[in-house]
């Protein structure tokens, strides 16, 4: 007599009824060209909904994400193969699926929530960066000053001249992500961050799945690599990185600001700062650019259209950073 076959293992992600529309939404438009979970079923309750997927980890399928796994190459250098190893996979995806899917489409045919709705008037670019939410406090009294009040600045960092203009930048990225503007697309998951990609390879989460700019995948990922993942989630949301991240590993090497000097009378702020990353980290930030820089030195653009595009520019160091250098 067989015996009763032991029950699947199941992860569950309650969210309210919009977000969970997306979620299935996303999932059903990138399951045939992505390696994904399988989709299991949907809950509703009262107050919430639950989206119910194959446990990729406790299945087997998977054995970490990674994040864990840079964080414990950063410790450990026999996990560096790893690292690389679960980044050419990303690139390969990505590849995957601009070969399946691809297709020159304006901004406006791509999934909103992570740029059209984020860079329109009022959004969240505006919310946080326009505001005086953010701010930076004064050396000697420790009195926050807006960031957006230091627009016409000097600053001087690590040596370098430059001049600070906040609200230009945002309006030059206005200006240039425009809902028909032209981009290389192709379906993908949408939010290629450090709790979404687990090793072996399987993408997770689906909130923005569907058609996005390719342009916008690399980036999410690579200031993920450099900023986010190894700095400022760990210490400004502790909370989600211990809760998105099984080992939630502390970064063993953040950024360290060495000197800060502001001159309010001559609107002068000198910075030194040094941007320390771990051996992980710098493993698969280092992967990423040799991907990026061979594949699209290779492989010519999806139609004209989108050569002619912004995103296939060039741009200066300086670009989309707040920063320009003072003329000579």
């Amino acid at each position: 007599m067989n015996s009763p076959a032991a029950p699947r293992p199941v992860f569950r992600k309650a969210m309210d009824p919009a977000k969970a529309d997306a979620e299935i939404r996303g999932w059903q438009a990138v399951a045939r060209v992505l390696p994904v979970p399988e989709l299991l079923g949907r809950t509703e309750l009262p107050d919430r909904h639950l989206v119910a997927y194959e446990d990729v980890f406790a299945g087997g399928r998977c054995n970490s994400l990674l994040g864990d796994l840079i964080a414990t190459a950063d410790r450990d250098r026999k996990a560096l193969p790893k690292v690389t190893t679960l980044i050419d996979a990303v690139c390969d995806s990505w590849l995957a699926g601009i070969s399946n899917t691809g297709r020159a489409e304006p901004l406006e045919a791509c999934v909103p929530g992570l740029y059209l709705d984020r860079i329109r008037p009022g959004g969240r670019i505006d919310t946080w960066y326009l505001s005086d939410r953010l701010s930076v406090p004064a050396p000697r009294t420790g009195t926050p000053i807006p960031l957006r009040s230091l627009t016409g600045h000097d600053f001087v960092v690590n040596t370098i001249p430059l001049q600070f203009d906040l609200p230009a930048t945002v309006q030059q990225a206005r200006e240039t992500l425009t809902p028909g503007s032209g981009w290389t697309t192709a379906l993908t998951q949408g939010d290629p961050t450090e709790p979404n990609i687990a090793d072996p390879l399987c993408w997770l989460d689906f909130e923005y799945a569907g058609r996005n700019a390719v342009a916008g995948e690399i980036a999410v990922l690579l200031w993920y690599l450099l900023g986010m993942g190894g700095w400022l989630v760990p210490t400004y949301q502790p909370d989600i990185y211990a809760r998105t991240l099984p080992l939630h590993l502390p970064p063993i090497a953040t950024p360290r600001l060495e000197h800060y000097g502001y001159d309010e009378r001559h609107h002068r702020l000198e910075i030194r700062y040094s941007w320390l990353v771990g051996t992980g980290r710098q493993a698969a930030i280092t992967r990423l650019l040799e991907r990026v820089r061979t594949e699209t030195s290779h492989r010519p653009p999806v139609s004209d259209r989108t050569a002619s595009s912004p995103s296939s520019g060039t741009s200066s160091p300086c670009a989309y950073s707040g920063w320009s250098r003072p003329a000579s």
